[in-house]
């Protein structure tokens, strides 16, 4: 019997269309032998709705964006895309039996752990990381606390409200410029692939990193820029996860100040080079932390831990991603596909990692006994 597979793709969330080029990836990869591929696309402004199932490879992301009042013919193209129909979250559970829910979902109202709560709720089997590992890996703030109990190292931060940078900004950047030196790198809390994030010479260029910051989040989170290499981890598992080789990436052009979201999706100004060419301690060091911070988060599934390392041989872990961009050509598979684990493969090992997860936690009491 085929397992159905609910993806969840799309979301209220500025990642939007970075989640559509995910979808579309995963649908293409999936062996509908075993297989039974139903999409779930969640507008803009939130609404659930579900297309037909998948029965054949798609050529674009639009055919992923289902409408329920017409339908929507894509250009120069004579296939028209089914137009779906709105449904309720609470409507995926319809057929639990043998289904599972893959969210492809990045950024907030999906990545955060918000969808991860609903599912959990609803008692679904799902792909990846829950609640917990969720919401504390989205928030950069918190993620960097959790970090610090472990004893992974991180560069200095400094974290502001939106109420205290609108009432005290002088004063915020007079604490800012006391801890931590230029170039300093502001980052929404809670926002993933790069968005909202800039690089700040000088103290003009802080104010308007930080206003540009706060157009996506109420909390944001400055750093200390670094002069290193941006290497990057796979981490893969559930109670005992294992570690891809390294990756690193590289600006192709002199232009790029670092790896953004134009970078990432839009000018293809970045080479990926796998393996990373780090020393053996360097790289068993890396795998260390990686795997420190899935178990410090109560990871399951997937996540990509992202480190500085520079000349020195210095480790500075910057962030983990609990829903890693997840093409064909992004570094999570690329990293598990140089470690011996096809894109496909990686996929199927996810599902299987999902329905672990959910059966060891139906084996917990519920009730006391009489």
């Amino acid at each position: 019997m085929k397992t159905k597979l609910i993806l969840l793709y799309g979301g209220k969330s500025a990642e939007h269309e970075v989640s559509l080029q995910t979808a579309l990836s995963v649908i293409n990869a999936l062996d509908l032998n075993k297989f039974e591929a139903l999409p779930v696309y969640i507008t803009n402004d939130g609404d659930w709705i579900q297309g037909p199932e998948i029965t054949h490879q798609l050529d674009f992301s639009d055919q992923l964006r289902f409408s329920p009042e017409e339908q929507l013919r894509l250009a120069e193209k004579e296939d028209e895309v089914s137009s779906g129909f709105l449904i309720s979250p609470a409507d995926v559970t319809e057929e639990q039996e043998n289904t599972v829910v893959f969210p492809l979902l990045h950024g907030p109202n999906g990545e955060d752990g918000t969808v991860q709560g609903l599912l959990e709720v609803l008692n679904l089997p799902y792909v990846g990381n829950g609640v917990l590992a969720s919401a504390a890996a989205m928030d950069k703030i918190v993620m960097k606390k959790v970090f610090a109990d472990a004893g992974i190292p991180q560069l200095p931060a400094v974290a502001v409200r939106s109420i205290d940078w609108k009432n005290f900004r002088e004063e915020m950047v007079a604490d800012m410029e006391e801890a931590l030196t230029y170039p300093m790198f502001v980052k929404p809390a809670n926002l993933g692939s790069s968005v909202g994030i800039s690089k700040a010479e000088n103290r003009d260029e802080l104010y308007q990193a930080m206003d540009e910051a706060f157009l996506y989040d109420r909390r944001v989170v400055v750093e200390q820029g670094v002069v290193a290499r941006e290497i990057e981890m796979a981490v893969l598992g559930n109670d005992t996860p294992a570690c891809s080789v390294p990756g690193e990436i590289l600006p192709k052009g002199s232009k790029a100040v670092f790896y953004d979201y134009k970078a990432k999706y839009q000018d293809n100004d970045t080479t990926l080079v796998i393996p990373a060419e780090v020393s053996e301690e360097v790289e068993n060091k890396l795998k260390e932390y990686a795997i420190q911070a899935f178990l410090g988060l109560d990871a399951s599934g997937l996540v990509r831990a992202d480190f500085f390392v520079t000349e020195q041989d210095e480790i500075f872990l910057n962030e983990v991603n609990t829903m890693p961009g997840f093409t064909p050509v992004s570094m999570y598979p690329l990293l598990w596909q140089a470690s011996g684990i096809s894109y496909s493969q990686l996929i199927e090992q996810l599902v299987e990692l999902g329905l672990e997860r959910h059966e060891a936690k139906n084996q917990l009491k519920y009730r006391l006994d009489d």
